[in-house]
């Protein structure tokens, strides 16, 4: 185990309250999550039917991949048997309040639900404070045990931009939401090109705001979506956000990749200097980059890189970046430096994926207590 990971394990073991103090330890007040929602179903694909009642799965993305090559190759179409294993409310919105629901705190969403709203919206989130602005989203996420793969048709995100969001939900009632609260979380700039004037407004919002949130999380999704001439249009928004308030922008590997080369051009790069890349050109309070293997973040104070412990057979990979995001924002209303938050939104990421369930706080606790045994 390297010594840069002992440190910040140490640092999130000093600075995360005890299960014992959990969780009155925390200022678990108003949260608020916007603009997306998602209905996701998720979905295996087969490899082999042995009879109506069984079959084997095919077990890697790497595997689907080849089948679609040999059937390039042979100039063939192809098709495959998919099963539906489960479905559920999903976007950043959805998996972002569930987690802070979970540890009591009063979760805001504001985002694309439905009108009227979707029974399953209303089924999980009825009572917290729920506000449709649109149609959601629906995602195919197909599981496999090295990846996965989401099918995705896009809802009225694709059209969202500030005047949309003020003209859906109004100046003042938003301003209101934020008044008090402690964090806000936007998702996905993929998702929704013209987010970078939902920050702009934001800004300008945040002088009409008594006691605005200290933080901003943002995650930009899948950004190969993006062409690099918007993604180049849009960094300058997160800098200008930043002037107001503290902007987190959390990102998996792969995408910290994708922004890197949109900003600093085309390179081989280790993902701490694509990290670091994508913090000099946003210029954010930090970026944090989450990967399988390492997690990074980027500040002022220089750059921290923190091992993953592995998940030889993960129960659940979907949202998996999503519950590292929830991690983070615990982290950063509890308070904590860099390194210490990285490995909090690793350990609720951690648990959720080998148990494809929510982690209390006391979970997450105890998986940070546990941390360095699990590598």
């Amino acid at each position: 185990m390297d010594e840069e990971t002992r440190r910040a394990v140490a640092a999130a073991d000093e600075a995360l309250p005890d299960s014992d103090a959990l969780p009155d330890a925390i200022d678990a007040g108003r949260v608020v999550f916007g603009f997306d929602g998602y209905l996701d179903r998720v979905r295996e694909v087969v490899a082999d039917r042995i009879d109506p009642e069984s079959h084997e799965r095919l077990a890697t993305l790497e595997g689907f991949g080849d089948r679609i090559d040999r059937s390039v190759a042979a100039d063939s179409s192809l098709s495959f048997e998919w099963l539906q294993q489960g479905s559920r409310t999903g976007g950043h919105t959805s998996h972002l309040a569930r987690a802070f629901g979970g540890w009591s705190f009063d979760p805001v969403m504001v985002g694309m639900y439905g009108d009227p709203v979707h029974d399953a919206f209303e089924a999980e989130f009825g009572e917290y404070d729920l506000h449709s602005i649109g149609e959601p989203g629906v995602t195919d996420a197909v599981e496999f045990d090295d990846g996965k793969l989401m099918l995705t048709e896009i809802g009225d995100t694709m059209s969202l931009d500030w005047a949309e969001l003020d003209a859906a939900f109004g100046h003042d009632r938003l301003a209101g939401k934020l008044d008090g609260a402690s964090l806000l979380g936007t998702g996905y700039w993929s998702e929704t090109p013209d987010l970078p004037t939902v920050f702009d407004g934001l800004r300008d919002l945040w002088g009409d705001i008594d006691d605005p949130p200290e933080t901003v999380l943002v995650d930009p999704g899948d950004v190969r979506k993006l062409d690099a001439d918007r993604l180049r249009a849009g960094r300058e928004a997160i800098g200008r956000l930043d002037e107001v308030t503290d902007v987190v922008i959390s990102s998996n590997r792969a995408e910290t990749g994708v922004l890197a080369d949109a900003y600093a051009g085309d390179a081989e790069r280790s993902f701490a200097d694509d990290a670091e890349a994508v913090f000099e050109a946003l210029e954010p309070t930090w970026f944090v980059g989450h990967g399988v293997e390492r997690s990074v973040a980027v500040s002022g104070d220089g750059t921290d890189s923190v091992a993953v412990p592995a998940v030889p057979d993960p129960k659940l990979t979907t949202s998996s970046g999503d519950h590292f995001n929830a991690g983070l924002g615990l982290a950063l209303i509890a308070g904590l430096p860099p390194a210490a938050a990285v490995v909090v939104g690793n350990a609720v990421a951690g648990y959720f994926v080998r148990t494809a369930d929510q982690p209390s706080l006391a979970d997450v606790r105890a998986f940070v207590d546990d941390y360095l045994e699990k590598f």
